[in-house]
């Protein structure tokens, strides 16, 4: 018996936990709606996060497998691999009614939902739980919310990065002593519903050896006409607080989920996406606020709160109503 077991065979387990959960990893073309999985690792682990088994399989995108320099898997590696609707199947029933668990699962969840999609099939997940958002309830002294570092607080080592399967690996062997120190400690685990993503597009079928548009060095992009935001503004964001319908968010500096992909959910949340900051933003999401952009600038200028990509994902899951009253 381990040192962790010996404290925590006397722990009560909530009887509000997940049953089943589904550690999760995929290595893909990029990070936009045309991006493909390229491959997807799966472990099994039980209530008390035991794992009971792994599955691990390479999946054929049809396009230029993007950063092969990342993932190392080449279109020559890729080319007699199983298109995604020939492993759907089997992905399905290793996410069956569990919890999907991944490094910032909002990602994952979306690649895999806009497989799904393509297929005209349906993933049958209901939740997720993001690791980044679990550290941060537990309150782990991370420096910063990479899978090493967490796998370092627990001394976890990591073998082959950015290999789904070590990935997975690593996460399902850090996330089963955060599982343990959460029902240790009474938290609340920061479940998430999954709803099924439609937006999405086919990449060109062709390799395309040498361009990536995923990966692009230059960060701009045109901006895309939105509806206008139908509540008023509430105001600024308090840190510490919840986000309010209405609330004006603006963007700044690269993020690790495509950046339209958090537009959408921040104007499906009811908020208002700004292109720039004023004196009526209430919010800067950016994950170098250090950086000397003219947004980050103006946001000091004005006094506009500044959080990061992983906080406003989460606070994107507890979003308050506007005040509608007259």
């Amino acid at each position: 018996m381990t040192m962790l077991d010996d404290q925590t065979t006397a722990v009560t387990w909530p009887a509000a936990y997940p049953e089943g959960y589904a550690v999760v990893d995929v290595e893909t073309t990029g990070l936009a709606r045309d991006d493909r999985i390229v491959s997807a690792a799966v472990y099994r682990l039980d209530a008390r996060g035991n794992v009971e088994d792994h599955w691990y399989t390479l999946v054929n995108p049809e396009r230029d497998p993007g950063p092969v320099w990342i993932h190392g898997l080449t279109t020559d590696v890729l080319a007699d691999a199983p298109l995604f609707p020939e492993i759907a199947g089997a992905l399905a029933e290793r996410l069956d009614g569990r919890v999907l668990v991944a490094h910032n699962a909002i990602f994952d969840w979306s690649m895999i939902s806009r497989e799904y999609a393509r297929a005209e099939r349906t993933a049958p997940t209901r939740q997720r739980l993001c690791t980044i958002a679990l550290s941060k309830e537990l309150g782990l002294p991370l420096p910063n919310h990479k899978l090493e570092t967490l796998a370092a607080h627990f001394g976890v080592v990591q073998q082959r990065a950015h290999h789904a399967l070590d990935d997975a690996r690593v996460l399902a062997e850090s996330f089963r002593p955060s599982l343990h120190a959460a029902a240790r400690d009474g938290v609340r685990l920061p479940l998430l519903e999954c709803r099924p993503l439609t937006e999405w597009s086919d990449g060109p079928a062709t390799p395309r050896v040498g361009y990536q548009a995923s990966y692009r060095q230059s960060s701009w992009r045109p901006s895309r006409k939105r509806p206008a935001c139908p509540y008023p503004n509430p105001g600024r964001y308090v840190v510490g607080g919840r986000l309010t319908q209405g609330m004006r968010v603006a963007f700044s500096g690269d993020t690790s989920v495509d950046r339209e992909l958090l537009e959408d959910r921040a104007v499906e949340a009811g908020l208002h996406v700004a292109t720039s900051i004023s004196r009526l933003t209430s919010l800067l999401v950016t994950n170098d606020p250090d950086s000397s952009t003219s947004k980050t600038v103006k946001a000091a200028s004005f006094g506009t709160p500044v959080i990061d990509e992983a906080a406003f994902t989460q606070l994107l899951r507890d979003v308050a109503p506007a005040d509608t009253s007259p």
